[in-house]
Parts: structure tokens; sequence; C-alpha cells
């Protein structure tokens, strides 16, 4: 596999992952942007519209057809949060060419088509159509709201924005439906059009072609070439970029809804840097709650039955920590209690060296799989552009493998916790 990155022009990149893994070229457009309260919930909405379709391909009917024309080919658009930074997401996956019966280029046509959808929208006199606008801001709102029916995201997402507030990764990723009221059809298109100008635009590739080929696709698009001169407006956040302050008592919020289950959430904050930090803490989270060998897997779940659930996360990017439990909600003291005594146990050094193997086992093991899931090393390759980081397959092995107890136990000593969260009946 070969990762080649050209700029297109400025701030517009295209990575091109040449592998001959797989039986379909895949294509994501990626804008990303900072999360602010202020637009967070119009940058959401810019994927309904798009979706709608562009001046050529004008209707669902149209670009059905058409992607039914590339032998099925799937288009969708998303959103997500990645750091202090809103990414919006637009994708087709078309089979490669060599499995066309008629020697189609199958990458142009897909190409051609992403990039008229993303960057030539549906609009009328320089704004989006206004039956579209109704109704996709009438969906954004149901998303929105629905936000309430997954409890262990809800408690989650309540518990990062107990911590960070209406900054940056606080934000829910979809906005505030207090909000759509407000978005007219004019401000709704103007910020597309900010968009276009002033947000990162990163173009993935990945599958088997010629990479001169797909460079000439690319500087030869006209909806490229029509883009203004541009400038990226704004630094990207990676992981070394939050300050943590020390709390003097964590804070404990329980919030009462209609659940038979509780759902307890610990964020805890990374209190200073060190060497490594990114492998330390992957491996460190691995032996407390990632993976079915992790102490909160073994010993509140399995042998306290104490949660249904129990497992940990971390997000390297704002150096945080969440612990996540699906428990009955009389056994919120009891699970706490065991949850702080295996944070105590992995600072005081109370694991093995076969915890520290299987936890790398886990790690090595999901890394290995990025070469083999399209769209997994797609992810991979949006995580380290975002992040300004430049790490192969093997080098990230190897920071892994090279990770020792006495980092796990420095690490384990910058944590602290921030929030208890606790959503019950």
């Amino acid at each position: 596999m070969n990762n080649k990155s050209i700029e297109i022009k400025q701030g517009i990149k295209a990575h091109i992952i040449n592998t001959d893994l797989f039986k379909t070229n895949l294509i994501c457009i990626i804008f990303t942007t900072p999360l602010t309260r202020e637009n967070v919930t119009k940058n959401a909405l810019i994927p309904f519209l798009l979706r709608r379709g562009s001046k050529k391909f004008n209707s669902q009917i149209i670009i059905n057809k058409e992607l039914e024309n590339m032998y099925g080919a799937t288009f969708d658009c998303g959103i997500d949060k990645i750091g202090d930074n809103q990414v919006l997401k637009y994708y087709i996956d078309v089979i490669d060419n060599r499995y066309s019966l008629d020697g189609e280029n199958l990458l142009k046509k897909a190409l051609d088509m992403i990039l008229d959808i993303t960057f030539n929208p549906l609009m009328d006199k320089g704004v989006f159509k206004e039956s579209f606008f109704n109704i996709e801001k009438e969906n954004l709102r149901k998303v929105i709201e629905s936000k309430i029916d997954n409890k262990d995201l809800y408690a989650l997402n309540n518990c990062i924005s107990s911590i960070y507030g209406e900054n940056g990764f606080g934000l829910y990723k979809f906005g505030y439906k207090e909000d759509i009221d407000n978005i007219s059809l004019e401000k709704i298109s103007n910020h597309y059009n900010s968009l276009v100008q002033n947000a990162k635009i990163d173009i993935f590739i990945s599958g088997n072609f010629k990479e001169n080929e797909v460079e000439d696709i690319l500087y030869n698009n006209e909806n490229l070439k029509k883009i203004k001169p541009r400038k990226e407006s704004y630094i990207i956040n990676n992981e070394f970029t939050e300050i943590k302050q020390i709390v003097d008592n964590p804070r404990e919020i329980k919030e009462k809804m209609n659940v038979t289950q509780g759902k307890l959430v610990i964020g805890l904050d990374v209190l200073d840097k060190m060497d490594n930090l990114q492998s330390v803490g992957l491996v460190y989270n691995a032996i407390l709650g990632d993976g079915a060998t992790s102490m909160l897997f073994q010993n509140v779940r399995e042998k306290a039955s104490l949660a249904y659930t129990a497992k940990s996360n971390f997000i390297k990017q704002k150096l945080n920590i969440f612990i996540k439990c699906g428990i009955q909600i009389d056994n919120y003291e009891k699970t706490l209690k065991l949850i702080k005594k295996q944070l105590d146990n992995i600072r005081e050094g109370k694991f093995s060296e076969e915890e520290i193997k299987n936890a790398k086992s886990y790690l090595i093991s999901g890394i290995k799989n990025v070469e083999e899931e399209q769209d997994t090393e797609i992810v991979y390759y949006i995580g380290q552009e975002i992040s300004k980081t430049n790490i192969s397959i093997k080098e990230y092995i190897n920071k892994i493998e090279n990770v020792t107890k006495d980092e796990i136990i420095e690490f384990s000593k910058k944590l602290q916790i921030n929030t208890i969260y606790f959503l019950r009946d």
C-alpha cells in the first residue's frame, strides 16, 4: 500500500491511497472546520442539503440511476467530531475499473459525481432550493431530538458537555434544535460558500489505480478549478494542544429519566504531557477498559457482576479517558468504588506483564486490521491528517510494542477524575 498526498490548490489536498487489497474504489471528501456554538448547527445542516444533489444530478431519481449505472455504487454524507473540529463527510464507493463490463472509467465517473455534488450543489440564484431547505431543517431537528434514544451515547455526550461546556469538543456534533429556526435560506447558502472558501478540504481516494490517472482527473475537474484562491484560516487542534487544570473536587452529576438501566460515565483528565503520550495512553486504556481482558470487563462486569457493559475510551485529541458502564441503578456506589479500585491498582503497579501483553496484542490486532478494511483505512488517514501526524502502520505498531510498565504507571499518575455523570430513574 502506498499513500501519496498532493495539493490541488491552497487548502485543498488529495490523499491517494494505492492498494490492491479491495475490489472497490472508495472516495471521501472531508471538510474540517472549528467547532463553535455559532456554526455547529449550520455545519450539520450542509450535508443534509448537499445529498439532495447538484445542478447536474438534480434529483434523487437521477442520483440513484447514476449509482445503478455504476454497478450499484453507494453515496452518502455524514457528520463527525474529532477533538475541537467538526468534520463534514461525503463519500462514494464504486467497483474498480477492472470489473466493469465495457471498459468504463468508473473511478472518473464516481469522482466527477461526488465533486459535482459537493462543489456544485443544487441552487437557484445562489441559494439552496427552499422546498428542500425546509424539509432538511426538519430532518435535522428529528436527528437532534433522537439523541435521547441512545441512552449510552446520551450519557457520554452529557458528561463531555459538562466538562467542556459550549466550547469545541463539548458541542453536540449535530447542533441544537433551538438554533434551527434562526437559520434562514440566505444564511445557510452564504455559510456553504464560506465553508468552501475557508474550511480545510481533503479528498481521500483508496483503490487500485494509476496515481497519475487520479491526479489528472482532479487537476482537470471543472468544479475544483472554479474554486477561488483560498487559504487555511485556522490551525487544526491535535492531541498536544489541550491544557488541563486541576479540579479540586470531581463533580458528581445525577440526571433522572425514565430508564430501567443506569448509565455511569466517568470523565478523567490527563494533567500533563509525557514522551510517547498517545501510545502509552492507548496501552493504559486497553489494560483499564478496552477489550475482554481489561480490568473493567474482568473485575467489574464478570467477577463482581455489577455492570452489563463496562469499557473505557482514550480521546487522544483532548487528553481524556471516559469510563462507561451500564449498571443496575442500586449498584451505583458499589460500581463507582470498584472502578476507582482499578484506577488505584494501575497507579500502584498492581498489574502483570501478561495484562500488558494482552493489551498490546489487542491493540496491534486492531491496527493491522486498518489495512484490511477500506473504510477503516480511510478513517485512519483522516485522523493522521487532522492531527498532523504521519505515522505508518509499522511505526504505530512499534510504538505500542515499546511501551513499558513504568510508562503506564507514569501515565496513570497524571490522571484525575473530572466529572462523574449518572443517568438514573
